[in-house]
């Protein structure tokens, strides 16, 4: 007994006595499967000391298992895959057709086949030692099963000197794909080996070569075994592709390309859009689809229109759950199905009559004179955009949206001076506010171009907001902050305000601190291009002291706010983490195996992002898209994302480098996090900095688990090619900027990895989730504006004073801008029923075969968990006005879990949605 103890603790890599050879004990194990106990504890699973090559349970090898016999040769022995295979939960007929093809093929030949590969070589051939042949014994039988997970197995022929497992590769002869989540090997003397996959296998017939995958032990470069060199190898070069072709929807190749598909040259003029990325429009790149141009522009990638799909490797495309949660949701609904229709019965320029009718929207839904037959109005999928959905006695559709959440606890909060400053703290853009560092400020724009660079804010304007104070005093103290969107508006403006029916500032917002630790505006610049020298094109509006200020002032926080919904989605949420973020992943796919430590790292960081970015370039960024239709920039929309992206620096993009940039905070290593808030009731930073520290220590773990010294960083191939690739090529256009960061020892590594895992997941969750919740009320966030502010010589101003709340609500979108807006920001606020939150992910015990790095994570897990807990204290702190109080929003956007739905909290590994 002690020596079959020994065995069944041994790893392969270490024992040899496993190894048959001449004259030495064989211990020859019958073929069994051994069930996985998943219900042991997690502790049970994981002492620490404890050092296996998989943290999951060691299978047992009882007495009646093990024959010790003497043999003169290495003999034969059977082990068991154990393959787990997840199912549609909806089929059409073509596919379920397919299935029944392939169960009855599968019993004449056409079957699955495997093949497993040792980590060693054969000494007399040098090639990988390998098994036989196997084919999965048991799919026909249960084709039929109609459960979520089927688990197939096989017997596998090894050799006792077959050594320990580390790849296996798959041939699907069936003509439909599949959908791997894992595959266990139980027989070997070392437990179980697991094999995450979670990937689509497709058939021969277009895909010829097997697919390989690798185990779930983690090795560097130069430390891969002998016998998984060529796979290694073999597996990133086929993920590469050769950079031609049009690709197949079936293809899992990773490329890069500029954005030249967002245009639509063949429709015509009114749909050409300047390719962005390159010499004239800097920004980053997108993934590769190969398409053809289009017929009159050569330079400009071909169309594929809604519902066809938009080709991204087949593994990134959205798993049935998301893609059933995305499709029926109020994206395509509403979009694609109603507003074709509404356009006929609602005309564009269809005002709200009243702040009522805004709000019949959630409570009674809006009558939609559609014009639809019974049964086309039964089959339109609405089950998350509208709460009811039926037809009402006039014969058209009742469409009701729920309400969003700042209308929750308070419906006129949105109107209150403190609500619309505490929004720049704690709402869905909260990464726009700086420290005002001079007054007055100071565009860096060309003078000659743009106008006098200087501002016309005086400290008349403002003095008497600041509790005694001078302007200099109190800048001095830390007690006045600004959003300045001048320059980032100002150059568009005049073709903005060209366009029919936008009408926009660039604006600037000055806030005072209050003792009490909220904000209040005192002041907003209202700037226009300068029509001639000498003319007035800027003006300054300060808070009321009579009814006309008063609904001026309104009109000048409309304007701003419509300036910051347009920077928050252009900038901060589609270009800082969607777009910048692509790159890297490309990289990390076609540099780094997926046997490398550092891509099991970023791997639940990765999930969904090149779908959810190809569908944006297909109905959202695209000329005449969902963006363009809905914010105040028009077809200059995207044009003023690639402007930002000349001031966007990765080494800024860390969230405590980020609030030094903004002056919001200041290094202080007596603080916690090593920083000091500059406004300490600040929800968006004191809860981001626990989470980024959270995030910090786990990556710091983890590299130093990998790269005990920096030769190690420096000298991996695989890691370097990731990082060199990921600026030289996805970030091509800022290749040459000398603020990237280095990769040269653990805490560069540990820096740049946090830093895109910060983004990826709580920067991405408290810049998306919120939209709907704060946007979903257009007079809170309207995303674009349709009148300026009228001054006594304007046309407009005597209707303006005979009724300032029409002239108010003309202003904003419009009935049928503002439902399609709803529409959007509530598909994009929505997390699916799959989601995985930080601090999750898939195979949680088996994602790694390092039992260290498994328990770190759990503690990862564990910390997360605390850290929700913490933000719901601080919700209930009566001393956190910004977060908690009579009708204020408690700040949740960045609680790590959440479930389904719209729900204004929850923070996803991965750019998602």
């Amino acid at each position: 007994m002690a020596l079959l103890k020994e065995i069944t603790g041994c790893s392969m890599i270490e024992k040899s006595s496993f190894i048959g050879h001449q004259n030495r004990v064989q211990f020859s194990v019958n073929p069994v499967r051994f069930p996985l106990d998943r219900t042991r504890s997690r502790s049970s699973r994981l002492k620490k000391g404890v050092r296996t090559t998989s943290p999951a349970v060691v299978a047992a090898i009882s007495e009646d298992l093990v024959k010790i016999v003497r043999v003169e040769k290495p003999v034969t022995f059977k082990v068991r895959a154990v393959l787990t295979v997840r199912n549609k939960n909806k089929e059409d007929f073509s596919e379920t057709l397919l299935r029944k093809v392939d169960a009855f093929t599968d019993q004449i030949g056409r079957n699955v086949v495997l093949e497993l590969y040792s980590t060693d070589i054969d000494p007399k051939t040098r090639a990988p030692k390998k098994s036989k042949e196997a084919a999965l014994k048991d799919w026909s039988k249960k084709s039929n099963l109609k459960t979520e997970r089927v688990n197939y197995t096989a017997d596998i022929l090894v050799d006792s000197e077959f050594g320990t497992p580390g790849a296996i590769t798959i041939t699907n002869k069936h003509q439909k794909e599949f959908f791997l989540e894992t595959i266990t090997i139980e027989g070997f003397a070392c437990g179980p080996v697991h094999f995450p996959c979670n990937s689509w296998v497709q058939s021969t017939k277009d895909h010829p070569k097997p697919r390989i995958f690798f185990s779930n032990q983690p090795y560097l470069p130069d430390e891969t075994p002998l016998g998984l060199k060529s796979l290694r190898e073999k597996e990133l070069k086929d993920l590469r592709g050769d950079g031609n072709g049009v690709r197949k929807l079936s293809d899992r190749i990773y490329d890069y390309d500029v954005y030249n598909d967002l245009g639509n040259p063949d429709r015509g003029n009114d749909y050409i859009r300047p390719s962005l990325g390159g010499n004239k429009i800097l920004y980053p790149r997108r993934c590769r689809t190969g398409r053809v141009p289009s017929d009159t522009d050569i330079t400009a990638e071909s169309r594929v229109e809604k519902p066809l799909p938009m080709y991204v490797p087949r593994d990134e495309q959205f798993e049935e759950s998301k893609a059933n949660a995305f499709s029926t949701g109020r994206l395509k609904a509403v979009l694609h199905n109603l507003l074709p229709s509404m356009v006929a019965s609602i005309s564009k320029k269809h005002d709200f009559k009243g702040f009522s009718q805004i709000d019949s929207l959630y409570s009674e839904g809006v009558l939609l004179k559609l014009g639809l037959q019974d049964d086309l109005l039964k089959k339109l999928p609405l089950p998350n955009l509208v709460t009811r959905l039926q037809e009402s006695s006039q014969g058209g559709g009742l469409l009701k949206y729920d309400t969003p959440k700042i209308l929750s606890k308070d419906k006129f909060a949105w109107l209150r001076d403190d609500e619309f400053a505490r929004q720049a703290l704690a709402g869905v853009n909260p990464v726009s506010i700086e420290k005002l560092e001079a007054f007055p400020p100071v565009s860096r724009l060309d003078p000659e171009k743009y106008g006098p660079q200087e501002s016309v804010l005086h400290e008349e304007h403002i003095a008497g907001h600041l509790n005694r104070m001078t302007v200099q005093q109190a800048i001095d103290e830390n007690k006045l902050f600004i959003i300045d969107y001048h320059d980032i508006y100002l150059p568009f403006l005049d073709r903005i305000n060209a366009l029919d029916g936008r009408k926009a500032y660039a604006t600037r917002t000055i806030f005072y601190l209050n003792p009490s630790g909220t904000l209040m505006p005192i002041a907003i610049e209202l700037s226009l291009p300068q029509a001639l020298p000498g003319s007035d094109s800027k003006q300054v509006v300060t808070p009321p002291v009579d009814a006309t200020g008063n609904w001026k002032w309104q009109l000048a926080k409309a304007h701003v706010c419509s300036n910051d919904a347009g920077v928050h989605q252009l900038v901060h949420h589609w270009l800082r983490t969607h777009a910048a973020m692509e790159p890297f992943i490309l990289a990390a796919h076609r540099q780094l195996s997926a046997m490398h430590p550092i891509y099991k790292l970023l791997d639940p960081h990765m999930r969904y992002t090149l779908e959810i970015n190809g569908l944006a370039r297909q109905n959202l960024i695209n000329a005449d898209g969902v963006i363009e239709q809905c914010f105040t920039p028009g077809r200059y929309c995207m044009e003023i994302s690639a402007a930002a992206y000349k001031n966007w620096r990765f080494d800024l993009e860390g969230l405590p480098a980020d609030l030094i940039r903004r002056g919001m905070a200041v290094p202080d290593e007596s603080k916690p996090h090593g920083l000091k808030l500059l406004i300490e009731d600040y929800p968006y930073a004191s809860d981001g900095l626990l989470i980024w520290e959270a995030i910090q220590n786990w990556v710091r773990t983890y590299v130093n688990r990998y790269y005990p010294d920096s030769a190690q960083i420096c000298n991996d191939r695989e890691l370097q090619a990731w990082y060199a690739e990921s600026i030289n090529v996805g970030h091509a256009d800022l290749r040459h900027e000398n603020w990237w960061p280095t990769l040269a020892t653990a805490d560069d590594l540990t820096s740049i990895m946090t830093t895109i895992i910060w983004l990826a997941s709580a920067q991405h969750a408290a810049l998306n989730f919120g939209q709907y919740p704060y946007g979903g009320y257009v007079p809170n966030r309207p995303p674009l504006m349709r009148r300026l502010i009228p001054d006594e010589n304007d046309p407009e101003y005597l209707s303006f004073i005979d009724d300032p709340q029409r002239y108010f609500l003309s202003a904003l979108p419009s009935l049928l801008q503002s439902t399609k807006y709803m529409a959007v920001v509530d598909t994009l606020s929505t997390h699916s029923p799959d989601e995985e939150y930080i601090g999750e992910r898939q195979q949680t015990s088996t994602w790694s075969g390092d039992a260290e790095i498994v328990e770190a994570f759990y503690e990862f897990s564990a910390e997360i968990q605390r850290i929700e807990k913490e933000i719901e204290k601080r919700n209930s702190d009566k001393c956190l006005r910004n977060r908690c109080g009579a009708g204020v929003l408690p700040y949740e956007l960045l609680v790590p879990s959440s479930e389904p739905g719209v729900t204004c909290r929850g923070v996803p590994n991965s750019v998602s949605i």
